[in-house]
């Protein structure tokens, strides 16, 4: 039994939809129900074709206990280097602390590596604080202040 990654296909949709509600911030933001707004599989299909943004599951026995999102980013700076984002991490609640969200982790890092990044970032909400450990034991270090600006829908 080994904990498998790969692309996220559309018919994950609903699996990884339930992963990010599966938070105390997640439940205020997302919508699981079904159907499923037409919003995610838009985003979905947005994120499936651009060859810079990979969404990846985590599977042990052919169910998904974990999500990420994973986009490369091209910049000037550092003499016209890659640095990798990674965003809306999930781990199935019910299987958190069982090295699964490490084990995403390490793969991400390391396809960030293939793809010739010089550095992989994220951006955690300061209520995390369980997070901010994790992502600290793992070697990310909090040396930028992020800031985000929300914009409202129309």
């Amino acid at each position: 039994m080994s904990l498998q990654f790969r692309k996220a296909t559309r018919d994950d949709l609903a699996a990884i939809v339930r992963l990010l509600a599966d938070d105390v911030l997640g439940a205020k933001r997302e919508r699981y129900e079904t159907p499923l707004p037409e919003t995610y599989l838009r985003a979905f299909e947005s994120i499936d074709a651009d060859p810079n943004n990979e969404l990846v599951v985590a599977c042990l026995e052919g169910e998904i206990l974990g999500v990420l999102q994973l986009t490369f980013i091209p910049y000037l700076a550092y003499q016209g280097g890659w640095r990798a984002l990674i965003e809306a991490v999930r781990v199935d609640s019910t299987r958190r602390s069982q090295g699964l969200g490490k084990a995403l982790f390490e793969w991400a890092i390391d396809r960030a590596r293939e793809r010739g990044c010089y550095m992989v970032q994220l951006t955690t909400d300061k209520t995390r604080a369980d997070a901010k450990r994790f992502y600290e034991s793992l070697g990310f270090v909090a040396s930028h202040e992020g800031m985000k600006l929300h914009l409202n829908k129309s």
